[in-house]
């Protein structure tokens, strides 16, 4: 006799993923769903609404890494379960992190000796690293003024207003004034001098930007440091300098060796850098590092021994993944300086190549400098039609994410385009922006102006509010747009 099996109404492993009720019906957005589902069913869902996030390769606002090769991708895959911070059960891992920071230590010049160790720890990122840089000046600050019997009730930080949103995190977050030099049209850099005159008692550093996330460009670390030196022979004062090489860091000692902006400058006593961006590995890994112990105060090290062994341990956070650190490492073993300079050599090269590319349609101001980082930030010449926002909403269209933002203050009238360059950002992919941006001019050449369209409207039925004008305007161009997409697809 034949026996056959019988499957209930609930079991549809032998379904097609999408013909099972599962993918055929939503699930609740924002509550736990009551039952479960299986487990292709539940990949399938997810993957399906992913697949609508834009290419993190074309997301060319992003300084981010986006690539790596896939011996590394193993090597990350197959640390996933590690927590980083169980350094005695995961003594290698530890080890591996502190090689790390002591190659990281020489190649930004720390005044090491032979066989000593560097300080410094990994982080998340560049805002995890900048925190505690900023905790350390603040707390050896602190300690100084309450040696010499002065108030340490109002400590101040000075930078460019160019700086990027975690500085202004770590003044709010732990009560220090954030004095800002502003910026001016065709300067959009902390300009040394000004920063210098803005130091006072109360200032636990100056921070210097090596890459501007603006333009890229690199600040003047070695006229601050020879500036301040002096303001601090006249005052007395022992004001130093912490370096924000999160773009830079990588970039710099590869292909600007003769720069001086790190450790050989006597005031900068801490330096951050992001891993994730110029060091090659994806998100979720930062450095900082610090000129000698004498800079991190002790009592910001903090010892614990429940997790097997005396650890000493200076973060924000506690546990996180150990793949960032080891693919760190992977990057620093397996391309060397020379592979590091060939791929930052790339990349300035595809620099070059995108901003000849857009200066050839004679329509944009280039506002990027050719040494800093390797990106392009450029402006319209004439933006009184058609602005750099309308430029980045249709470059979407071709699958390119292309930021279009204003500068701070006092530059905020003038907007810009930026395209960040990586490693896995080519020549051939360069060319072809340029040719989509070429496209979207010619398309908005032949569109009316959003203002010409808000001055008609207005002149037709009155004053109006500037919300009801957006309404209008918005409701307008939508209309204009969807008729032209109509009449390109009628058949002839």
């Amino acid at each position: 006799m034949v026996l056959s099996n019988t499957f209930s109404d609930s079991d549809e492993s032998i379904h097609s993923t999408f013909a099972s009720r599962y993918v055929r019906t939503s699930l609740p957005r924002f509550k736990m769903p009551e039952n479960s589902i299986p487990k292709d069913a539940a990949y399938q869902i997810i993957n399906d609404e992913l697949m609508l996030d834009g290419n993190p390769r074309l997301n060319l606002a992003s300084f981010v890494t986006t690539w790596m090769e896939p011996e590394c991708d193993k090597l990350m895959m197959a640390s996933i379960n590690k927590n980083y911070v169980d350094m005695d059960e995961y003594p290698v891992t530890t080890e591996l992190q502190n090689r790390c920071v002591n190659m990281i230590a020489h190649l930004f010049n720390a005044p090491l000796e032979d066989s000593e160790a560097a300080v410094g720890v990994g982080t998340v990122g560049s805002s995890e690293a900048i925190m505690l840089a900023g905790l350390a000046f603040k707390r050896k600050w602190q300690n100084t003024r309450k040696a010499q019997g002065l108030p340490y009730d109002k400590p101040n930080i000075v930078t460019g207003a160019n700086v990027q949103v975690c500085w202004e995190k770590f003044a709010r977050y732990f009560e220090v004034e954030l004095k800002e030099v502003k910026l001016s049209e065709g300067y959009y850099v902390m300009d040394p001098v000004k920063a210098v005159e803005m130091v006072d008692e109360n200032t636990i550093c100056v921070a210097a930007i090596l890459g501007s996330t603006l333009n890229g460009e690199f600040e003047d670390v070695k006229l601050l440091n020879d500036l301040l030196l002096e303001k601090n022979k006249q005052t007395g004062w022992d004001t130093p300098i912490h370096v924000d090489a999160a773009s830079g860091g990588f970039i710099a000692p590869f292909i600007y060796p003769e720069l001086e902006w790190d450790f050989r400058l006597p005031l900068v006593k801490s330096i951050n850098v992001s891993g994730h961006k110029y060091g090659l590995v994806y998100a979720g890994i930062g450095w900082v590092i610090w000129r000698s112990k004498e800079d991190l105060p002790e009592e910001l090290i903090f010892h614990i021994n429940y997790l097997g062994a005396d650890q000493p341990t200076f973060t924000l956070n506690f546990s996180k993944g150990s793949s960032q650190v080891i693919a760190q490492y992977y990057q620093l073993i397996r391309l060397g300086f020379e592979g590091y300079r060939n791929v930052m050599e790339n990349c300035h090269e595809n620099a070059m190549v995108l901003k000849q590319g857009l200066e050839k349609t004679g329509r944009f101001n280039i506002v990027s400098k050719d040494d800093g980082v390797p990106l392009v930030a450029f402006s319209l010449k004439d933006n009184k039609r058609h602005d750099e926002f309308e430029v980045a909403e249709m470059l979407r269209r071709f699958g390119w994410i292309v930021p279009a933002y204003t500068m701070p203050a006092d530059a905020q009238h003038v907007t810009v385009l930026r395209v960040v360059i990586r490693e896995d950002f080519s020549r051939t992919l360069a060319e072809r922006l340029v040719l989509d941006i070429t496209k979207v001019l010619h398309e908005l050449d032949s569109m009316p102006s959003k203002l010409l369209i808000a001055a008609q409207q207005n002149g037709k039925n009155g004053k109006k509010t500037e919300m009801e004008t957006q309404r209008e305007v918005a409701t307008y161009w939508k209309k204009f747009v969807s008729d032209i997409k109509t009449s390109r697809n009628k058949i002839c």
